[in-house]
């Protein structure tokens, strides 16, 4: 009967847990999630923390998309709508349908938004159907295959050598000249 009595009075574990809870002991990595989620894996609070400090923004709950190669990221579903440093240890492999893969131009393994691809059309022209990289900088090609477009060239155009060949854009035309191989031009040309 002692042994009961005792047991009474003594704080079991439940009691404990609602008491840390109440006093707000809870580490930050106990606590509920933070609803932010990168290429289908939720983020840590201290991950969204750093962000929110580095890019001095609040970073929203919500369900994005990220490509570590460009930086580029946006809503899942939906086209890029910023760009982070690229290379950051966010969530998983970037998805073909992150923007909804309703396009066969597919740059860094992602199937642009319709209206990203309008934007490229609008700029250059035609863009052909295919698997394209992208880097921070904005220099693309197709995959496997040395640079050939500088996405962040202006209306009043370039011409760049580079050792593989030569980067050209007028605005309306882009293109790679390669001198003992295939060129490129996309655009109107």
């Amino acid at each position: 009967m002692r042994r009961a009595v005792s047991s009474l009075h003594r704080p079991g574990p439940c009691l404990l847990v609602v008491l840390v809870l109440a006093l707000g002991l809870v580490p930050g990595w106990a606590r509920a999630g933070t609803g932010v989620f990168v290429n289908g894996f939720e983020l840590d609070a201290v991950t969204v923390e750093r962000l929110e400090t580095v890019y001095s923004s609040e970073v929203l709950p919500a369900r994005y998309w990220y490509d570590r190669r460009s930086g580029l990221w946006g809503l899942v579903g939906g086209p890029g709508i910023g760009q982070l440093a690229a290379g950051l240890a966010l969530g998983g492999p970037l998805a073909y349908d992150a923007s909804g893969g309703m396009t066969r131009v597919v740059v860094n393994n992602r199937a642009l938004h319709p209206r990203e691809l309008d934007w490229l059309r609008g700029r250059y022209g035609e863009v052909r159907p295919g698997r394209y990289w992208l880097d921070a900088s904005g220099v693309a090609g197709f995959e496997g295959g040395p640079a050939q477009f500088d996405l962040r060239a202006g209306a009043g155009g370039y011409n760049r050598n580079t050792p593989g060949g030569a980067l050209m854009n007028d605005g309306r035309c882009a293109g790679y000249l390669h001198p003992d191989g295939p060129s490129v031009m996309v655009g109107d040309c």
